[in-house]
């Protein structure tokens, strides 16, 4: 089976909002085991509704927005056009919205009113939790499902209404996916790497390349009569996957290196501390965030400016006039001092200059330096992660929760 999503909006068009109905309906039908061939954003005006109506050519057509009390009538006429049909009003649905008023202490008007017209051929869906319905509709072997843009609304709609009543009429194969995301590496050398095993895996299984800034996500999918044999038979090439890459970081449990960090170290017992001068806390902060980390995370300093790094972390300002703040040795000296000064197993530092401008160094722009201190060892690297400066910043992070995780690993 196919599907096509259509999202009404202007303020799509214009970039005011992201268009996450769409990502959110293309998860919900591809879980179904259906295909979505087409995304479409449409303004709101009648011509657009009804040429993408015309146009649509997928067995299941899914359209969000457009059904709010102040342009109702405008869609629903257009809606009611195309099927060749006549609103007619429900009463029970007038019921519902004034029901709903009542509880907000909002004043019942007439636009409202409107909402409880629909088309005749209509088979209501209904919205628990606003007051525009959802509608489902056919018309040449095709289904057409009107869903309102409010996002908590529409997916409500979807899994309460509409797909019981997908699994009812259609028999659907079982699809299953399973990502695993692999960090410290590029997606042409990964490719590269695994090219033999994407060639030898089995026709039924489709791979996907998801790259992201540190990370690469891998996702294997199949479709089939039996879920417990495609998820056997998958989970046997990631096998496969691992013995190839045993030097790379493979999870099949995150997909964020935060969380992997997290987890780590909440199982290894360690503590950790940071210094942070080029990534401004967002090392830190990625732990922090999530639950559980006064487990292990004493704390973090950041150091941006060169004063704080010579009065708070003790760095010598002769290193620093000898080297300039984005050095091995800097750095290494920030990890080492925040590993004391926080009494933590592990001390990680980061220094560099992300851009566009060079700051206190003379290093090339997009140069950053992670220092690990861990017992009696100091360990810094350095890369070169290049421009923009937001690149530059989140490949730093990156790399920093991947050699911690390498750290804790060799321990």
């Amino acid at each position: 089976m196919t599907a096509e999503i259509i999202n009404i909006g202007d303020e799509i068009l214009i970039g005011q909002i992201n268009n996450t109905n769409a990502q959110w309906l293309a998860q919900q039908l591809q879980q179904l085991g259906i295909e979505t061939q087409k995304i479409k954003v449409i303004g709101d005006t009648p011509t657009a509704i009804e040429n993408a109506l015309k146009e649509a050519q997928a067995d299941v057509v899914v359209v969000t927005g457009g059904l709010g009390p102040t342009k109702d009538d405008l869609t629903k006429e257009t809606i009611t056009r195309f099927f060749k049909d006549r609103l007619i009003f429900h009463p029970e649905v007038e019921q519902h919205i004034k029901e709903m008023f009542a509880k907000m202490n909002y004043p019942y008007t007439d636009n409202n009113k409107g909402q409880a017209f629909l088309p005749s051929q209509a088979q209501i869906l209904w919205n628990n939790y606003g007051t525009a319905p959802g509608m489902w509709l056919e018309k040449d072997s095709r289904i057409y499902i009107f869903l309102p843009g409010v996002p908590f609304e529409m997916k409500q709609i979807f899994t309460n209404e509409v797909i019981p009543r997908l699994k009812e009429r259609f028999k659907l194969p079982n699809l299953y996916h399973k990502t695993v995301t692999v960090f410290g590496i590029g997606e042409s050398l990964l490719a590269d790497r695994i090219k033999k095993w994407e060639e030898e895996l089995p026709d039924n299984i489709k791979l996907a390349y998801l790259p992201h800034p540190g990370r690469i996500r891998l996702r294997l999918s199949s479709k089939g009569n039996n879920l417990d044999a495609l998820k056997k038979q998958i989970q046997a090439q990631i096998e496969k996957l691992k013995a190839i890459i045993p030097d790379l970081t493979l999870s099949e449990a995150v997909e964020d290196l935060s969380l992997a960090v997290h987890q780590k170290l909440t199982e290894s017992g360690h503590t950790i501390a940071f210094a942070e001068s080029c990534t401004g806390g967002l090392v830190v902060s990625g732990l922090a965030q999530i639950p559980g980390a006064s487990k292990f995370l004493m704390g973090g300093i950041v150091a941006y400016n060169t004063k704080i790094k010579i009065k708070v972390l003790g760095v010598s300002p002769d290193l620093i006039d000898r080297y300039s703040v984005v050095h091995e040795a800097v750095a290494k000296a920030m990890a080492k001092s925040v590993q004391k000064l926080m009494q933590a197993d592990i001390g990680v530092a980061t220094t560099g200059n992300a851009g566009p401008t060079k700051g206190d160094s003379d290093a090339e722009v997009g140069t950053c330096i992670i220092a690990i201190a861990y017992k009696e060892q100091i360990k810094a690297f350095r890369y070169q992660f290049g421009q923009p400066r937001e690149k530059a910043v989140k490949r730093t992070v990156s790399k920093a929760y991947e050699l911690i995780l390498n750290t804790l690993e060799q321990k």
